[in-house]
């Protein structure tokens, strides 16, 4: 069985890795509660309330936990993975798992040297259903060859829970390498591109001139050798919105296209999870809110096999280089 630990919960996507790992048949040993949010911890509490509390040192010191789960604040999160792995564990981390070149040299340094897994759980494609059926209907082929994925991802600002980094560039390394990460992710997978290229990208700051540092508006446009990608990300979700953002994609094939209502369909569907797909042959609706979210039994797989099933380190790494350059030469817009 595998056991595993959280060692920061600065975010709520620490929920997702426990409550994934659990239905994998993971044992939950327990839990770092050091924190920048404590209504976080206070809600962790809640949910796991036998879950241990244990000092992160005795936490990489044990040699019966397999995996560290690490959703601390972005900057501090490949530091955290690195010690991890050192400590002879497997990681599976919150995006962004690196803010800076250096970081990702250096966690590229020590899987190599440790053989240990270093896997970041896209939520926004591992732990979204209609994510999921869509890579099945791609791969039967339901929409013939991939040539262009069209991802957007808004968000709520929700201020009042916001703690200080937030608005840190340097702390949640910026909107791109933060959120559209998860678009980069998706734009490689489905498209089934080993490689890209940045060719142009923006960041701006549109409504909050209190907080100049603060990106709440990002975009990059993406090359491979056989597709292209656009992404979009902000902090502009309407308050009338019941949800915190209407995510969407939009998968272009050469005899088709399938589009994915994430979280909301704003036309009046219940739920969420809707996906559409469109070919030569049917205009549908398919609801995957039954859809089994097989991330986390692959990633749990792995860890036993020394596999790269869930997701390999060559993909983890070059979303992760091409959100670094896609923020780093990103033109500036809006508030200066």
């Amino acid at each position: 069985m595998l056991r595993f630990a959280v060692v920061g919960i600065d975010h709520g996507h620490t929920f997702d890795h426990v409550k994934g790992l659990l239905a994998s048949g993971g044992e939950f040993v327990g839990y770092c509660p050091q924190t920048s949010v404590p209504a976080l911890r206070e809600t962790f509490e809640k949910t796991y309330p036998d879950a241990p509390q244990i000092d992160r040192e005795t936490l990489f010191a044990d040699p019966s936990i397999d995996v560290i789960c690490i959703a601390a604040i972005p900057r501090d999160r490949a530091g955290l993975a690195i010690r991890a792995m050192r400590a002879g564990k497997d990681v599976m981390t919150d995006k962004p798992g690196v803010t800076t070149f250096a970081q990702l040299e250096e966690v590229r340094k020590t899987v190599a040297e440790t053989g240990k897994i270093f896997s970041i759980c896209f939520s926004e494609r591992h732990c979204v259903r209609s994510a999921v059926k869509a890579g099945k209907l791609v791969k039967e082929g339901a929409i013939g060859k991939v040539i262009q994925t069209l991802g957007v991802g808004p968000h709520r600002l929700q201020l009042p829970t916001r703690p200080d980094w937030f608005f840190d560039p340097e702390a949640f390394g910026g909107i791109i390498v933060d959120i559209a990460s998860h678009q980069v992710d998706q734009f490689l997978f489905y498209t089934g591109s080993t490689s890209g290229e940045v060719i142009a990208s923006s960041i701006g700051n549109f409504g909050m001139p209190d907080k100049p540092a603060f990106q709440d508006f990002g975009e990059v446009l993406l090359r491979s050798d056989n597709a292209a990608g656009y992404v979009r990300v902000d902090w502009f979700t309407p308050e009338a919105l019941p949800t915190w953002g209407d995510g969407r994609l939009t998968i272009l094939g050469t005899e088709g296209y399938i589009e994915l209502r994430k979280y909301i369909d704003i036309a009046g569907r219940p739920g969420k999870d809707h996906l559409f797909l469109v070919n030569g042959k049917e205009m549908t609706h398919i609801d995957c809110s039954g859809e089994k979210l097989d991330y986390f039994d692959a990633f749990t797989a792995d860890v036993g096999n020394r596999t790269q099933t869930a997701m390999t380190h060559d993909h983890v790494f070059e979303v992760c280089r091409l959100s670094l350059e896609a923020q780093a030469k990103a033109a500036r817009i809006g508030a200066r």
